[in-house]
């Protein structure tokens, strides 16, 4: 064989033994229990390679023996499976008023979680309170930050890889200074990874929650902001710049009700239709009082004519962004965020889509509460993990 570029064909061996590895990884991790001959002769790949790739595996502790299958004809098979402590994934959810985490192993068993309210005032004491957490669920995990193999945190915003910032993350002040995603990185790692929390979230529906059933959804996220996630064909959408599903952007909202500064910080839309949009509209209604967008919702579910006005009009508002989006045609819509998931709320969704689109979604609201960003950034890079530790053995 003719060496041809230097080193090509010393590499030829090392190459396929890489491939050879991660297919039977695979195969361990997706039919474990499993012995020698049930991953030749399903890969089609000889013992011998099967029983060396193992061998390699075992030793860089990514598969373990699981015993010993017996009362079949011949020798007693050994048994593998993968080796759920080959590494770990720290997940964090940076939102407005609670910051959340987990830290879980590549079998994606939790192995410590926890929630703190924000208390931070400023971008780069949002970002210290953020490492603070994931310290606590670090250590009561029984592990150190060395531990971990990959950490990926959600939050507003959309990650500029050229800026090395996170922009479109108005409603959080000083998230988007440069230095923030560098604080990050210093206490987590280079390799730490930066998602928007509502593209995350739709993720996460689509793996564990009710998008499983259906191949195109929108996650629609309503609360102290606004933002959807789209899921087309199986796959998130993230648009040619990150931003997609910014609907906070969309100008379906005007008049004199709306802050110049907050429109001109997150949008018209999420000017007129967030958390403090819902009290400001019940202002203008005439109550007084202390208030909150959960007060509203619930004296709507009392029936109470003011609140029940104040909640159709925000119930139009989002119909009109999920109609705006009728020409992706998902077949199902989630609703997610302390307004998303209010009761009655979807049905409301629901009902004022019906006037404004032909095409109606079926409306439902999120299977997976609060933890909805954690489960995502779990769910989707505990397979980046299982790469990194591969290429790392």
């Amino acid at each position: 064989m003719s060496p041809g570029p230097s080193g090509v064909v010393a590499a030829r061996p090392q190459l396929l033994r890489a491939m050879n590895e991660q297919t039977l990884l695979d195969q361990v991790r997706r039919d474990g229990p499993v012995s020698r001959a049930d991953l030749a002769r399903s890969s089609g790949i000889s013992k011998p390679t099967v029983g060396l790739a193992l061998a390699n595996l075992e030793r860089d502790g990514l598969v373990r023996v699981a015993g010993v299958r017996t009362g079949v004809r011949g020798p007693a098979a050994i048994l593998y499976e993968p080796r759920p402590e080959a590494g770990y994934v720290l997940a964090l959810d940076g939102g407005r008023e609670y910051l959340r985490g987990a830290v879980a192993d590549l079998a994606g068993v939790v192995r410590d979680r926890g929630a703190r309210r924000v208390r931070a005032k400023s971008g780069h004491s949002r970002a210290s309170q953020l490492v603070g957490l994931a310290d606590e669920l670090i250590f009561e995990a029984g592990l150190e930050r060395s531990d971990m193999t990959q950490t990926v945190i959600g939050s507003p915003g959309v990650f500029d890889p050229r800026r090395e910032a996170l922009t479109l993350a108005g409603n959080l002040p000083g998230w988007e200074r440069p230095g923030i995603v560098a604080e990050l990185r210093e206490a987590f790692g280079d390799s730490t990874m930066f998602e928007n929390d509502v593209d995350i979230a739709a993720l996460a529906e689509q793996a564990h929650g009710h998008g499983r059933e259906v191949d195109s959804l929108a996650f629609v996220s309503i609360g102290t902001g606004i933002g959807m996630g789209l899921v087309l064909d199986g796959r998130l959408h993230r648009g040619a710049h990150g931003a997609a599903g910014e609907i906070g952007y969309l100008p379906l909202a005007e008049g004199d009700n709306l802050d110049p500064r907050d429109v001109r910080r997150s949008g018209p839309l999420e000017a007129a239709a967030s958390a403090a949009a819902v009290v400001r509209a019940a202002r203008r209604g005439g109550r007084r009082g202390p208030l909150s967008a959960r007060s509203v919702f619930a004296a709507a579910g009392r029936g109470e004519q003011w609140a029940l006005d104040v909640v159709a009009e925000e119930a139009v508002l989002v119909a009109k962004a999920i109609a705006s989006v009728a020409v992706l045609d998902p077949e199902l819509i989630v609703l997610g965020g302390g307004i998303g998931r209010a009761p009655g709320f979807a049905l409301a969704v629901s009902g004022a889509l019906r006037k404004l689109s032909p095409v109606l979604p079926e409306v439902r609201v999120s299977a997976l509460g609060d933890d909805v960003i954690v489960v995502g950034c779990l769910a989707t890079w505990i397979e980046h993990a299982w790469r990194r530790v591969l290429e790392r053995g």
